[in-house]
């Protein structure tokens, strides 16, 4: 009697294990899935609008190279000037300005501005609203000035707020300032551009103005008419998103 009855006993003892464990994988099963994560916010625009305005009275502007960037500068004074710099001083060609690797957004000026004339370009940057602001045109009458703002802080702009400036004239240091028929690539002469070779003191200063004909300089292409005064354009930055 004692053996029959273990039998059972047994079979009831390992039943009652197999419901538990497959009880208990039914609970890991039944987890809950993880939250799937939110998606990234959008990039939000941070948006200015940059007007130059031309004050010489012969000295047309290149189109205006208008760069937001975080690191670095375009010129330093006392410092030699870049290559990219270079070829935008000597020929008006801002386009390796803009190919810099500190530049994170730009715009390009559509055409010259002239005398008196004004141009105001957008430029958009997505998520930074501490960027610089750099600006830099050529005065294509001259063998090497240039104009413009270097790297100034927009991160005081809110939206809808406008600061405004004026900037001089500087040298690049990069072409000796002869104003000889046939180098300088502006109106007055139609001459040559930039030319890898440097014949001047290779660094950025203040440009002392030019010499011209009229200055008894019998050489220059340039007259009277070419002559400009400090400061030589105006900046005005409104951030409008």
């Amino acid at each position: 009697m004692l053996k029959s009855n273990l039998k059972p006993l047994h079979l009831a003892t390992i039943s009652a294990l197999t419901l538990l464990l497959t009880a208990c994988g039914s609970d890991n099963n039944d987890l809950p899935t993880p939250p799937t994560p939110p998606p990234p916010p959008p990039p939000v625009d941070v948006s200015y609008e940059v007007t130059v305005t031309n004050l010489t009275n012969a000295q047309p502007l290149s189109p205006v190279a208008v760069i937001l960037h975080q690191q670095g500068n375009l010129w330093m004074i006392g410092e030699s000037a870049s290559v990219e710099l270079e070829t935008m001083a000597e020929g008006g060609d801002n386009s390796a300005l803009l190919g810099l690797s500190v530049v994170e957004a730009s715009a390009s000026g559509a055409a010259p501005i002239g005398p008196g004339a004004s141009e105001t370009i957008s430029v958009t940057i997505q998520d930074v609203t501490n960027a610089r602001l750099s600006v830099a045109t050529m005065l294509v009458n001259t063998n090497d000035a240039f104009t413009g703002l270097n790297a100034w802080d927009l991160g005081q702009l809110e939206v809808g707020d406008t600061w405004s400036t004026r900037a001089r004239a500087y040298d690049s240091g990069t072409e000796q300032n002869s104003e000889a028929a046939g180098t300088i690539p502006g109106p007055a002469d139609g001459g040559t551009g930039f030319a890898m070779a440097r014949d001047d003191v290779d660094f950025v200063a203040a440009h002392p103005g030019v010499v011209t004909s009229s200055d008894n300089l019998p050489t220059s292409i340039l007259d009277s008419q070419h002559k400009f005064d400090n400061p030589v354009i105006s900046i005005s930055v409104t951030r409008t998103e």
